[in-house]
Order: structure tokens, then C-alpha cells, then sequence
């Protein structure tokens, strides 16, 4: 059964349980990272989008979102948003980013002056590409 059959929009997962669902160390490696790092609180939430449906995870620091999470077996997805004062910097770092993250920035066509990286988080590697991101997103005014 997926995510948004396992936990319906009147159902909804405590922390442990999504925890649980995923089974993967990155996911709370990158809690604590939004949490320790930026003081960002979560916030879950149901979305009906036909992209990726079912509850999610919000990280905000103060009214600035900072990503989105979306469970899946084994592994998740962050969403993260960067905007055109965001884009020098971000492509800076691409350099030393997966081949998979730079196909995905390449390919990301700019809607509203961002680019809205879905990102599924699978190793290490590509967890530590995700932060790399996030830290530009946020240290860009």
C-alpha cells in the first residue's frame, strides 16, 4: 500500500509513524539538520495534489518555507525552491553536486522565477545535496 493509501487525509501520521513508514537514516539525519541548524519548525500537512498526494512534511523558519517532505517507502522527497536571487549561488554548488541533482536543476524550468527541485532523497550523497541547497536558499536575502 502507498503513503496516501496507508494514512488518508482523516488519518493522520504522528511523527514515529512516518518515521517508520520511510525506514531510512536520512530522514531523521535531515530533521535534526532543519531542527539543530535553523531552528526550523515542522508542520504536517494533507495535500490533494495529483503530483505527489497525502500527508507531508513542512519546514519553515519564522514565514519563510524552507522545504517540503514527502514520504515513500524506503526513501522521501524534498521539495526545494530555489528563486532567482538564489540561482548564481545554487549553480556554484551544483558543481560539486550528484550528476542526479544537476540533471534535475537543468531540467527544472523556472515557474514564478524559481526552480521547484523535487528531489528524492536515496543516499548520502544526494541527502548532503539537499542541505547544500537548502543552505543556499536560506542564506539568500
Amino acid at each position: 500500500m502507498n503513503w496516501n493509501e496507508t494514512f488518508g487525509p482523516s488519518c493522520q501520521p504522528d511523527s514515529e509513524a512516518i518515521s517508520s513508514y520511510i525506514n531510512c537514516p536520512y530522514w531523521n539525519d535531515l530533521l535534526s539538520y532543519l531542527e539543530e541548524t535553523y531552528g526550523a519548525a515542522s508542520r504536517t500537512e494533507y495535500s490533494r495534489c495529483s503530483g505527489k498526494p497525502g500527508w507531508n512534511v513542512k519546514y519553515r523558519k519564522g514565514s519563510r518555507g524552507i522545504c517540503t517532505l514527502y514520504p515513500d517507502k524506503g526513501f522521501f522527497t524534498c521539495l526545494v525552491s530555489i528563486g532567482s536571487k538564489a540561482a548564481d549561488k545554487a549553480e556554484l554548488i551544483l558543481t560539486a553536486c550528484t550528476p542526479y541533482v544537476r540533471k534535475l536543476y537543468a531540467e527544472a524550468s523556472p515557474y514564478n522565477g524559481s526552480r521547484w527541485l523535487m528531489i528524492e532523497v536515496t543516499d548520502s550523497s544526494i541527502l548532503q545535496d539537499v542541505k547544500s541547497l537548502i543552505d543556499v536558499r536560506i542564506n539568500t536575502k
